[in-house]
């Protein structure tokens, strides 16, 4: 899996990353098709050019490139007048892109392909239409667009009393040859041209300049992986772990914080390497849906849960901490380090697919690159920790700090107990239980965030809120936010749609009307469907426990324009964390012929298996998509 691969479906589960472009700008190639000569003898030979003209700023790739990168590709269609045909390529520049990581032959602005036509001998005279049909992906410097298919058109005339012409290739072009096999990717390494970006001129290397961008959107998925619902709700422990730390200073809490970041670092780039070698790219990705891994990641917020609402202390071992101390000069490192390790734990189920593709692109760019991205990627997601372990020290020094600390446990209390309910769901989906359905799940969320606003207005009696204490403005605004959130979860229980929600909840047992009606595991059969109702296939590689790909199928495929556009695919679903069988034979279909296993990910086949485009990940852009489903 190549660094573009990784990109696209990285940005895809965070939904950032592709730009939405304007409907005009969605195809930047314009093809034209016309034969030199137009007017040619029966077994004589015509060349016919094939046009291509870019808009600014985007390139098109040369017949002959790396996986996973789409090749342009020309054919001709079959007509009784052509005898055969052969295809020449100009000379293409080869130079370093970014989207791929490595030096890739392209074409800007206008590229020419030439075909070599031997007209037959038996050719009657008169006008023959000849159809050049042609496969291509363009990009620019941040995005590719998915590939496409156009045709064009060209007349020629079948004159016996034309010239005899004869086929010289002009300097610089090629023969292609579509039976060799395609060349390897290589690492660029000299001294890359001046660029320009924004009007600054850039000096740099090719090699250090696919490093450091590798490096940056490493880093940049770390901090965005911050918002993702496992690592969010780690959040108020983080907190409530600092604040019940003795009192220290300014200089020991942010000490403390770099400690609790070395530990998210240590063990995410540790933790890496090992599973790598181990369970290579595609078992990083099924570890984040394993029902182990989302058990204990439901105990450890039970625990905490429990805690944060005052049913006991966690602390660790007085043996353990003895021995920590002596190295460590003072127990708070060891406690300090431990929570930097249990939030990576806890975290992985989340963040377990990012790392999956990053190493899988990091491993095959080879060099420094597995480490280089891992200690990126954690770096980023241990960066807004950094500040957030330093400032409770920080607050702990107010003169006003006061018992509105106790009310924030309490409340995590109960956040922490909800979140943990969507870890137990995600056990439930993969095990195929359907114990947690939608409408007890939605109970629950309903009576924890309700009791959550009850206690802040005072109804309901916890330690942090005194008898006689008036309530201040923020704790009434915050008290009724968390009631009307759980009023509003009540017609989500009928059946009704929750909006981004329902990427975090069971769906309803009954599908509503107007839904997709997708196959589930059933490949061949869709294959055989399609080819019945003349149709495409539009395949959906999700998860039982992936959050992306609910959102997608509740709130992208339930739009009107595209549940319109899906009247022209057989819908099949494929299964790829589930713990039986077809989930591990739908794993190994995807990572087979499309080189990944991020999911969700989107493929258009024909019937006979041919792909016509792939879009990886999620995108809320529905005009994106649209184009996506629109390719033919």
């Amino acid at each position: 899996m190549k660094l573009r691969v990784s990109i696209l479906a990285l940005a895809g589960l965070l939904g950032v990353g592709w730009k939405p472009l304007p409907a005009q700008q969605l195809n930047p190639v314009r093809w034209s098709a016309e034969a030199e000569p137009a007017r040619v003898a029966p077994g004589s030979r015509t060349t016919i050019r094939v046009t291509a003209r870019l808009d600014p700023g985007w390139h098109l790739y040369s017949l002959a490139v790396p996986e996973p990168i789409i090749p342009t590709s020309i054919t001709l269609a079959e007509n009784p007048a052509v005898e055969s045909f052969q295809l020449y390529q100009p000379q293409a520049a080869v130079a370093f892109d970014p989207n791929f990581g490595f030096d890739v032959a392209t074409y800007e602005d206008e590229a020419v392909f030439l075909l070599d036509v031997r007209i037959a001998k038996n050719a009657p005279p008169g006008t023959v239409e000849l159809t050049a049909g042609v496969r291509y992906q363009t990009c620019n410097n941040k995005m590719c667009l998915p590939p496409r298919r156009v045709t064009a058109p060209v007349s020629i005339t079948i004159d016996p009393k034309a010239e005899t012409a004869q086929f010289v290739p002009p300097a610089g072009y090629t023969l292609f040859d579509p039976a060799a096999p395609r060349p390897q990717a290589q690492a660029a390494a000299a001294p890359a041209v001046a660029e320009t970006t924004a009007g600054v001129p850039l000096q740099t290397t090719a090699s250090s300049q696919g490093l450091l961008l590798f490096m940056a959107v490493a880093f940049g998925v770390g901090v965005a992986a911050i918002f993702t619902p496992c690592v969010f709700p780690m959040i108020p422990i983080t907190v409530s772990y600092f604040l019940n730390k003795p009192e220290a200073g300014r200089g020991r809490g942010v000490f403390d914080a770099v400690v609790f970041c070395l530990g998210i670092i240590v063990l995410f780039t540790t933790l890496g390497a090992v599973a790598t070698a181990a369970l290579g790219a595609s078992g990083m990705v099924q570890l984040g849906s394993n029902v182990w891994v989302n058990a204990f990641i439901a105990l450890v917020f039970l625990v905490f849960g429990l805690s944060l609402l005052g049913a006991f202390e966690i602390t660790i071992p007085s043996g353990i901490l003895t021995r920590l101390d002596r190295a460590s000069q003072g127990g708070g490192i060891a406690g300090t380090l431990l929570m930097g390790l249990t939030f990576s734990l806890t975290a992985f189920a989340c963040v377990g697919p990012f790392v999956g593709t990053l190493l899988a692109a990091s491993v095959t760019g080879g060099g420094v690159r597995p480490l280089a991205g891992m200690l990126s990627f954690a770096t980023g997601l241990a960066t807004p920790f950094f500040f957030l372990a330093a400032f409770p020290s920080y607050l702990k020094r107010l003169p006003r700090s006061g018992g509105w600390l106790e009310r924030v446990k309490v409340v995590m209390g109960f956040l922490i107990l909800a979140a943990m309910l969507k870890y137990l769901s995600s056990v439930d989906k993969v095990m195929q239980w359907n114990v947690i359905t939608r409408e007890r799940f939605l109970a629950v969320w309903i009576v924890l965030f309700s009791l959550a606003g009850l206690y802040l207005l005072g109804f309901l009696r916890m330690h942090g809120i005194k008898p006689d204490e008036p309530l201040g403005i923020w704790r009434l605004l915050t008290g009724a936010a968390l009631v009307t959130f759980a009023i509003s979860l009540v017609p989500g229980m009928l059946g009704g749609h929750l909006g981004e929600l329902e990427a975090f909840i069971p769906p309803p047992a009954q599908g509503r009307s107007g839904e997709v009606a997708w196959m589930k595991n059933q490949y061949e059969e869709a294959l055989a469907r399609a080819r019945a109702e003349n149709k495409l296939v539009l395949i959906s590689f999700t998860g039982y426990a992936c959050t992306n790909c609910q959102w997608m199928k509740a709130n992208m495929f339930t739009r009107p324009e595209i549940a319109a556009a899906m009247n022209d695919f057989v819908a099949v679903e494929l299964y790829t964390d589930g713990t039986d069988a077809a989930s591990e034979a739908n794993q190994k279909l995807q990572e087979s012929r499309f080189r990944t296993v991020a999911i969700p990910y989107y493929a258009i086949l024909t019937p006979d298996e041919k792909v016509v485009a792939t879009f990886p990940g999620l995108t809320r852009n529905p005009a994106e998509f649209l184009a996506f489903l629109k390719t033919r």
